[in-house]
């Protein structure tokens, strides 16, 4: 009888730890690759988001649109010196008087359209509405430094622009609902020519309403969009006299002519009118202005000029002849014409001198 052959018994099969240990590193450095990749994308899009040259410039026009002047003007790269100005073929003495809050117009739909790399600079092209006014302008930016990892940017060149106004017929004007007074923008100061341009620093972008609104001139404004940095903005506006003004220069005039007419002589002294004969005068000449003129007026420098314009006077003298000592009757309308000089005080009253062809 063979004997039962003893059953094998195996011991328990290891484990492939290396293969498992391989594998598990495998997915580790799989997540540590798409973890990484995901830190750099999401950095890549906060730098898009806050720290690009588009970022810089957005938040720039920001502080514009929120009427922030100063803090806008401390961006690194807006301030100017005479020197840049100089070299740029701008005023260097421009004023900065508009560069404040009260000065800047509302911006709205800030959009950036395109962001090109030229070398070191990097242009920023924005799109924007300023009051329902659509407006393009591009910006030169370049490095600046970095702040950690973050890097920081500076305008290349200067977003600020020159506004060459010039104010006929006005020497106060309003910017935007801000008033000014040429001998304060001036560099002339008190001196300043009244009809040379005044300029002014203004931002980009920017929307300028200038007008004069008082009591002796008007006009309904002229609006200029800043929207090249660094450039010139030629601007003019020609302020026309109000009603009021026109009245109230018509009734001086009309009082002096009438005052004139009260002279008991052939020439009244500084009237624009007279009566002029080779004999002798029988009676004393009594004058009336039979038609008063129709006063108009255009600005002349700091002052206003009232336009010739005709009147007529009215004399009634006897006359006696030198030869045969007869006396007639003289009753005659003479035609004459009437201009003058209207200034303007200081405390803002009229100084007006009527003069005529003769009496100048």
């Amino acid at each position: 009888m063979d004997e039962a052959r003893p059953e094998l018994i195996q011991p328990p099969r290891k484990p492939q730890r290396r293969s498992r240990l391989w594998l598990d590193l495998t997915l580790l450095g799989v997540v540590g690759v798409a973890l990484v990749g995901a830190v750099f994308a999401a950095w890549a899009a906060i730098e898009r988001e806050f720290y690009s040259p588009s970022a810089f410039v957005e938040r720039y026009i920001g502080l514009l649109a929120d009427q922030r002047a100063t803090d806008a003007l401390a961006v690194p790269g807006v301030t100017v010196s005479t020197d840049e100005l100089e070299g740029a073929g701008l005023a260097a003495t421009a004023s900065e008087a508009l560069l404040r809050g009260a000065a800047l117009a509302p911006i709205s739909d800030v959009r950036v359209v395109s962001e090109e790399q030229r070398g070191e600079v990097t242009l920023v092209t924005v799109e924007y509405d300023a009051r329902g006014y659509p407006g393009v302008t591009t910006f030169e930016v370049e490095r600046d430094g970095s702040i950690g990892l973050a890097p920081t940017w500076r305008f290349a060149r200067s977003p600020l622009a020159v506004m060459n106004l010039t104010v006929v017929g006005s020497m106060t004007f309003d910017v935007n609902g801000f008033t000014l007074d040429k001998r304060q923008a001036s560099p002339d100061g008190v001196d300043a020519d009244p009809v040379a341009p005044v300029p002014l620093l203004v931002f980009s972008p920017g929307l300028y309403s200038v007008s004069v609104d008082n009591r002796i001139s008007s006009t309904p404004g002229v609006a200029v969009l800043s929207d090249s940095p660094f450039h010139a903005i030629p601007i003019t506006v020609q302020a026309q006299p109000t009603e009021e003004f026109v009245g109230v220069v018509q009734q001086k005039v009309e009082e002096f002519l009438t005052a004139c007419a009260t002279q008991e002589v052939l020439q009244p002294t500084a009237c624009p009118f007279g009566y002029f004969v080779q004999d002798r005068i029988d009676s004393l000449p009594a004058w009336s202005i039979t038609r008063q003129p129709t006063v108009d007026v255009a600005p002349d420098g700091a002052g206003w000029t009232i336009l010739p314009t005709e009147a007529v006077a009215h004399i009634e003298v006897d006359i006696r002849s030198i030869f045969d000592g007869k006396v007639r009757e003289v009753s005659e309308d003479l035609p004459f014409i009437v201009t003058g000089a209207i200034s303007v005080m200081p405390d803002g009253s009229l100084s007006i001198v009527v003069t005529g062809p003769d009496t100048t």
